[in-house]
């Protein structure tokens, strides 16, 4: 039976079309499948049944489940990239290299949980202490991991909180994006086939207008980890009470150009780094902050590299950018572009729309205070705002309520050093996107875009357990 036929069903009973949600593809809008609509007992079962189950896995175990299961993605690789861009909208070379990351997060899964990160206390080091040692350990959560997905990376999102769970022995119920569930449908399968007990990972797909409450407050839950958009973030954070909570929000991550920069680098950054997976990562580039001295000739150059960035059909391998999620999508950012227009910037290229295809945009003489660059702009978009002094840089960049991923474009260490001390973000990289990370490095934002805690495996699998300590009598 095929994954999708199987996402029909619900605990092993054929699910009646009524009870379905529709999929469809952003680019032709044809209904590419169905999934279960999940219903609040359906969720209650799913969190019943997690509860119940007691992970015994060695650590030797853990990891060739997920060895096994990056070996299935490398085979399944070409049908995990057809599903993606059918369900998303994005291209060929950017569903590819997300099924490469996903690969990447399961191996690094893999050999973290080899690792024992625990500690040792010797005691006898103060007047007061004792021939004791103390030790600690990291068990699984008493509960079960609550995690919720967005649709701009249909399944290495659902890897980055899957991976670090099951590396710690615990229970998860996903709800993925409604727009994109057969991606987790299908990372599923691929766990269930390297061996992975199913009550340890568990799918439910339905309306969040429907189940989300549940997915936050059910008495079993003792983590709710959640990447997405702010306001759910912090819908979140007052639904779901005394829990722990992993939140990964929003970006408004700026790109900075100093006047030293190497022009074509910057703007080969700026451009990969607004319209790659279609702009929709909160880590893209969504502001770019030039000095005054170079950004003629860095906006030249910036429209020059747009014009060359290929957009159109998905399935297309030569295409550099598929669609945004939906049409609604691609609206909401030509209705901003026109807002910032009217307030005075310049557009100089893009602001088409066809659909859910919305060509890569390029504005300047962009006004930090137009919406377009206070609030996050999740898509293909490249805003310029020009600046006189790095003082000026640095107060733009900390100008906003978010907080997640900076980068720039400059050889001076002086410089370097002031921006990753000064500046109120999670990450700065220097001659590099915002975004630039590996799937094992830590990752994530203060301030609306999140409480500080960090996913990338190692880190989360830290969030998914609780330290243990004991200690032992230990002579001299």
């Amino acid at each position: 039976m095929s994954f999708l036929e199987e996402s029909m069903r619900i605990n092993g009973e054929r699910v009646r079309r009524e009870h379905t949600l529709a999929v469809h593809n952003p680019y032709t809008n044809a209904c590419i499948g169905h999934v279960p609509k999940a219903r609040v007992d359906d969720v209650r079962r799913a969190f019943d049944v997690a509860a119940a189950y007691r992970p015994t896995l060695t650590r030797h175990e853990r990891s060739n489940i997920l060895r096994r299961a990056a070996d299935v993605v490398v085979r399944e690789a070409q049908r995990i990239s057809d599903l993606i861009t059918l369900e998303s909208g994005l291209c060929k070379k950017d569903s590819v290299y997300e099924a490469g990351r996903v690969r990447d997060v399961l191996l690094f899964g893999a050999d973290a949980v080899l690792h024992d990160d625990g500690q040792i206390f010797s005691c006898d080091i103060t007047p007061h202490g004792r021939q004791r040692r103390v030790y600690t350990q990291r068990d699984p959560l008493l509960g079960v991991i609550s995690a919720i997905t967005p649709f701009n990376h249909p399944m290495n999102q659902v890897a980055h909180k899957i991976v670090p769970a099951i590396a710690t022995n615990n229970r998860v119920v996903l709800k993925p994006s409604e727009k994109v569930p057969l991606s987790a449908l299908f990372f599923a399968d691929i766990l269930y086939e390297a061996g992975l007990p199913p009550p340890m990972f568990q799918v439910v797909t339905g309306d969040p207008a429907e189940i989300a409450t549940e997915l936050l407050t059910n008495a079993h839950i003792d983590l709710v980890t959640f990447t997405g958009g702010v306001s759910i973030g912090k819908h979140i954070a007052r639904t779901a009470g005394y829990r722990r909570m992993v939140l990964e929000l929003g970006g408004n991550d700026p790109l900075i150009v100093m006047d030293d920069a190497d022009l074509e680098e910057a703007a080969y950054l700026a451009v990969s780094g607004s319209y790659k997976n279609s702009g929709q990562r909160c880590t893209a580039v969504k502001r770019m902050l030039v000095h005054a001295s170079v950004a003629d000739e860095f906006v030249e150059r910036l429209v020059h590299t747009t014009r060359a960035w290929r957009y159109g059909d998905p399935t297309d391998p030569t295409m550099d950018m598929g669609t945004v999620i939906d049409e609604a999508a691609a609206r909401f950012f030509e209705a901003r572009v026109n807002e910032a227009v009217a307030q005075g910037a310049h557009l100089l290229l893009g602001n088409e729309r066809d659909g859910a295809l919305y060509a890569p945009t390029v504005l300047d003489h962009v006004n930090a205070d137009m919406t377009l660059v206070r609030e996050e702009t999740f898509g293909p978009v490249s805003p310029v705002i020009r600046f006189e002094t790095l003082d000026e840089a640095i107060r733009l960049v900390n100008g906003t309520a978010y907080g997640l991923s900076s980068a720039v474009c400059t050889n001076r260490f002086d410089v370097i050093t002031r921006l990753v001390n000064e500046l109120h973000v999670g990450s700065v990289n220097v001659r590099e996107v915002p975004g630039y990370r590996l799937e094992l490095t830590p990752f994530g934002g203060i301030k609306d875009s999140g409480l500080g805690y960090k996913e990338g495996v190692q880190e989360a699998m830290k969030s998914f357990t609780n330290i243990k300590t004991y200690s032992l009598p230990w002579p001299a």
